[in-house]
């Protein structure tokens, strides 16, 4: 099945810039292929050998001038800059001429719109949405990371932002709730789990804090889906998700929203990057923090953060 989907990413890929095909993606006009490229550049950060290296040169080259072609249009003052910036750092690791300013831009203005304890604000102004974890912390570790590795930024500023982003997924972890629900907050939930990308980031990257056992994020985690997921109407007849937080609920929908984006919900299986191995998998159950502190056993005192 590994080797199905991953034959069928790079035939997609294929599909998806060529000039012929009926499913060539729209880089040319508007606004929103501005966010499209970069979770795509993510995903490219994320897993080369699976899903870049085995594009032919003709993929890769149309790639690469469709996400030149974005530099017509500047991103909105907010989140979206590192849209512009997580793009440009993937020209940038593989070689090609990038946007330097386009690439700064974005992690200077985060960094002054940061607000304390793990939360950036998206814009000058805190949101109290998902957003730090749809984007924000995501891709400011991942930009960072191609930064430094190419000496255009210092190591303390990935740190930095690292740290922030471990503090963020402290707080993810505790809104699980003891029956695995979470806040429905802020726009577009109908991202579903998508909410969770930043947890499972770092899960992923083996990063978690020591308060946190990997085995704790693994149940909760579960338990989140195993809700979410089971509600009838979350899947159309053909399986494929609605528009809805929890199950078929159309009018929470954004007017952005399409049956495409709520495929956002998949960057909570990060996880499953890591072997079977690994202590995220190995680990006997444990409950999570919210699970521990409404059942009247020991857990971990919170305190907020100066960094």
């Amino acid at each position: 099945m590994e080797k199905k989907l991953r034959a069928d990413a790079i035939t997609g890929l294929n599909k998806c810039f060529d000039p012929s095909s009926p499913d060539l993606l729209n880089f040319s006009k508007d606004y929103q292929p501005i966010v499209d490229s970069a979770y795509l550049a993510q995903a490219f950060l994320r897993a080369p050998k699976a899903l870049w290296e085995p594009l032919d040169s003709l993929t890769k080259q149309r790639i690469v001038s469709s996400f030149k072609s974005l530099r017509n249009r500047k991103p909105f003052n907010s989140n979206w800059l590192l849209f512009g910036a997580i793009t440009e750092a993937f020209l940038l690791s593989i070689g090609e001429e990038y946007d330097h300013v386009r690439i700064t831009n974005g992690v200077d203005s985060l960094n002054d719109w940061y607000k304390g304890d793990g939360w950036y604000g998206d814009g000058p102004n805190l949101a109290f949405d998902y957003y730090n974890s749809f984007v924000i912390h995501p891709m400011m570790v991942d930009t960072l990371r191609i930064l430094v590795d190419h000496k255009l930024a210092d190591e303390k500023s990935y740190e930095l932002a690292l740290i922030r982003m471990q503090r963020y997924a402290v707080g993810q972890e505790r809104m699980i709730s003891p029956e695995g629900t979470y806040p429905p907050i802020g726009r577009s939930i109908t991202y579903r789990t998508g909410a969770f990308q930043a947890l499972s980031q770092i899960a992923l990257m083996e990063k978690l804090p020591e308060s946190i056992l990997p085995a704790q994020v693994r149940c909760a985690l579960t338990k989140v889906k195993q809700n979410m997921y089971s509600i009838p109407g979350t899947f159309d007849k053909n399986n494929w998700l609605t528009l809805g937080f929890c199950g078929h609920q159309p009018d929470i929908a954004d007017y952005y929203t399409s049956t495409g984006s709520l495929y956002m919900a998949t960057l909570s299986f990060l996880p499953l990057g890591l072997p079977e191995t690994n202590l995220f998998w190995t680990q006997a159950p444990a409950d999570w923090t919210a699970k521990s502190a409404w059942s009247g056993k020991s857990f971990q005192k919170d305190y907020h953060v100066d960094y």
